[in-house]
């Protein structure tokens, strides 16, 4: 699920280091700073195609397998004192806890990264690059749960968004970037704040179901209920998973992925959406009023 345009407030609060642009999000227009945490010298991002995209004529030697952390997992719950070295996987797009992202790894640097994890706990940093301005210094662990093996020695994967971390420092550039990183998690909230954590939530939610509803009808979808999108989630994964809905502006995902406090995350969260629905309401209303303008 993805929202076709996002229009987030120019009040919204965020720790972030990206800026916060009140206009239409542009990925395009938005930067942010070199991250001196990152050396001039490290390997360009890698390339990568989305998980569909298979070579034609191409057999797999294998069919699509679970990982061994899918059949168990035996690691620890990190602590965010923890300071562990990571290999990391620059992309173009950002991941959340709790997401699926489906990958194709055909570069040679990354497919020796791939057979290093295979061997070992199947996780790797996914972290968002971008080839003007920089990298981050905050990603999300992926976690490999279905690996494909073809022939050619290329890796289809299903990976699954784990603990957040912040790079502390590049150990080594060759031949994949590898880091020090600690965990990043949500400071803890008080009894009488989850309640409003909770009542928050369901408000993003009513945001949501409006938004997708007037989406379709101006996407020329039939209107229809939308479901329950929170599943019983409790807030913070839930912010996550809101979060993760917001793609074509990676700069936002990014600057939500790296706010500490769930509350604020609901909040951005909201304004965005509730802007978002100002925007698609009046284009609704002109699309009533002048049918032709929206062909």
């Amino acid at each position: 699920m993805a929202f076709p345009q996002l229009i987030p407030s120019a009040s919204a609060s965020s720790s972030s280091s990206l800026p916060h642009n009140p206009s239409l999000i542009n990925p395009n227009s938005l930067s942010f700073s070199p991250n001196p945490k990152f050396p001039t010298s490290a390997p360009p991002p890698p390339q990568y195609l989305p998980f569909s995209h298979r070579r034609r004529g191409t057999k797999p030697n294998s069919l699509l397998r679970c990982s061994a952390s899918e059949k168990h997992h035996t690691n620890s719950s990190p602590k965010s004192d923890d300071v562990i070295e990571l290999p990391l996987f620059p992309l173009p797009l950002v991941l959340f806890p709790g997401a699926i992202l489906p990958l194709q790894i055909f570069e040679f640097r990354y497919r020796i990264m791939m057979h290093t994890l295979l061997h070992t706990d199947l996780r790797f940093g996914v972290i968002y690059t971008d080839s003007v301005s920089g990298t981050a210094d905050v990603g999300c662990v992926g976690e490999v749960i279905k690996h494909e093996r073809l022939v050619d020695d290329r890796f289809f994967l299903i990976c699954k968004g784990q603990e957040r971390f912040r790079v502390n420092s590049v150990v080594r550039t060759k031949p994949y970037l590898v880091a020090q990183v600690t965990w990043l998690e949500d400071r803890p909230s008080s009894a009488s704040e989850d309640t409003n954590l909770d009542g928050l939530a369901g408000e993003v939610e009513t945001y949501m179901k409006d938004v997708i509803r007037l989406s379709n009808r101006l996407g020329g979808k039939p209107e229809k209920e939308v479901g329950d999108l929170r599943r019983n989630l409790f807030p913070t994964p839930f912010s996550f998973f809101v979060g993760s809905t917001f793609e074509g502006a990676p700069r936002e995902q990014q600057a939500l992925l790296e706010l500490e406090d769930t509350a604020a995350r609901l909040k951005r969260e909201k304004e965005t959406l509730k802007n978002t629905l100002n925007y698609l309401t009046a284009a609704s209303a002109v699309k009533d009023v002048f049918p032709s303008s929206s062909s």
